[in-house]
């Protein structure tokens, strides 16, 4: 089937003279940029790693798009801002999804096609899927960093809301965020001081799901990948206090790790912050103005074996114009430093959060419309593959007025270029404007993922 055709418009009174838009142009696509994507994925081998994760059962014969086709043109499309399977047919021809899925002639995979590709895969295949990321994400910052001078490593692991609205598999209503939803779990990892969170493979979770569920068996791969890239580098774990759990604390103290961990605001514990808060409540009332004070105390719940150290941050928060309101905190560590620097470090896990919101707004990571609880699982995978291509996109950007831009600036102003693209026998050109605004920029990474002037 060719390209269908498109009738254009006419403005008649927009401007002095009659303005005919027409949609007649041949080899052009809205994503020029998406080369870049390509040409990174490349160096890391992220997609092809995935494939070799997938057994394909398929009959030999009958086959027309390779697994690796098929999720080059899902992942690819997620990065362009397409999530839908159904955005499929609107890019059938797009000629620069076409060149980063190595199709020459044809069309793209149709959207029953990605859809039947979605449906078949495997529990086993997700599992191998979600390593091959993880461990790909892994090597690549091993390669960026020297491993023996990175001292320490900051694991952060957050469920978030993934709101449903059909007959889904394993959706159920969630009290807590009173919605009918999934619960995915994402971690991510940070070096040092660096600012950025590196995502490293989402988990999806059915709605039910308690907060630690999956975490201490997502840690056990993780920590063993990064113990053997990262020898000598300290792993310290931040959770909310849904991962405040007997099993996870016993797991974590057995296998050397340190922790932050939230504490919910109990009796006990709020008799032990009595005598800060006093004086907290007296400092705000007299100043007119917030007033925090750090202390620490053990603590022993119900059903731990063990004291442990609790840090508390009790507050009274003052805001122009209300009631003064008490705001004490508790954290759980195994950490020697002051109660003020631990709660400090705690605050840090604000900016995994920002990682999720770039998930869920910039790449429909909630678009799990799918009947299967599998299928949905690995459109939270694809999606992860895509983010983990734009962290690595933003790193190489980090030098730039781009080092803090999320993935929708990014995809704005690298990938979304209107190009023309042309094939002979002897190569491919891609033409993109003469007044491309971030030409300096993007020439300069296209020459630091191996092009040349």
């Amino acid at each position: 089937m060719g390209k269908p055709k498109r009738q254009g418009v006419l403005f008649e009174d927009l401007y002095d003279k009659p303005v005919s838009v027409e949609f007649t142009g041949p080899h052009q696509s809205s994503d020029g940029g998406v080369l870049l994507l390509d040409a990174l994925d490349r160096k890391l081998g992220l997609i092809h790693r995935m494939t070799q994760a997938i057994r394909d059962s398929r009959q030999s014969g009958k086959v027309t798009y390779s697994m690796e086709s098929l999720l080059r043109e899902r992942i690819f499309a997620i990065a362009c801002g397409y999530p839908k399977c159904d955005d499929a047919d609107r890019l059938a021809h797009d000629p620069a999804l076409k060149m980063v899925c190595n199709l020459r002639d044809g069309r793209l995979a149709s959207q029953p096609t990605l859809s039947r590709f979605e449906n078949d895969i495997r529990r086993t295949d997700l599992f191998r899927m979600g390593l091959a990321i993880t461990d790909t994400v892994i090597e690549a910052e091993s390669r960026k960093r020297i491993p023996r001078k990175v001292r320490c490593i900051t694991i952060d692991m957050d469920p978030t809301e993934d709101p449903t609205y059909g007959d889904q598999q394993l959706t159920f209503f969630n009290a807590f965020y009173d919605n009918w939803c999934y619960l995915p779990m994402i971690t991510t990892i940070q070096f040092d001081d660096d600012t950025d969170q590196i995502q490293v493979a989402p988990v999806l979770r059915p709605g039910n799901a308690k907060g630690s569920l999956g975490a201490i068996g997502i840690l056990r791969r993780l920590v063993t990948r990064l113990r053997k890239s990262f020898p000598f580098a300290t792993l310290v774990v931040r959770m909310d206090g849904a991962f405040a759990t007997p099993e996870v604390f016993t797991w974590l103290e057995d296998n050397d790790l340190l922790y932050l961990i939230n504490m919910s605001k109990n009796s006990i514990l709020k008799g032990r912050a009595a005598s800060l808060m006093r004086q907290v409540r007296k400092e705000a009332s007299k100043t007119g103005r917030t007033a925090t004070l750090y202390g620490e105390t053990s603590y022993r719940a119900g059903k731990w074996k063990q004291k442990r150290r609790a840090v508390i941050k009790a507050e009274v928060v003052q805001l122009e114009g209300r009631e003064p309101r008490d705001n004490p905190r508790f954290v759980i560590t195994n950490l020697s430093l002051t109660p003020q620097n631990v709660y400090r470090y705690y605050r840090g896990r604000g900016d995994a959060e920002n990682r999720i919101k770039e998930l869920h707004y910039d790449l429909r990571f909630d678009l799990t419309s799918c009947t299967s609880f599998k299928a949905n699982q690995l459109r939270n995978l694809l999606t992860g593959a895509a983010y983990a291509l734009f962290q690595q996109l933003r790193h190489k950007v980090r030098r730039t007025d781009l080092a803090r831009a999320q993935v929708g600036t990014l995809r704005n102003r690298l990938v979304k270029v209107a190009a023309v693209i042309k094939e002979s026998v002897r190569r491919i050109v891609v033409v993109l404007p003469e007044t491309f605004a971030w030409y300096d920029l993007w020439t300069r990474l296209a020459r630091g993922l191996g092009a040349v002037p």
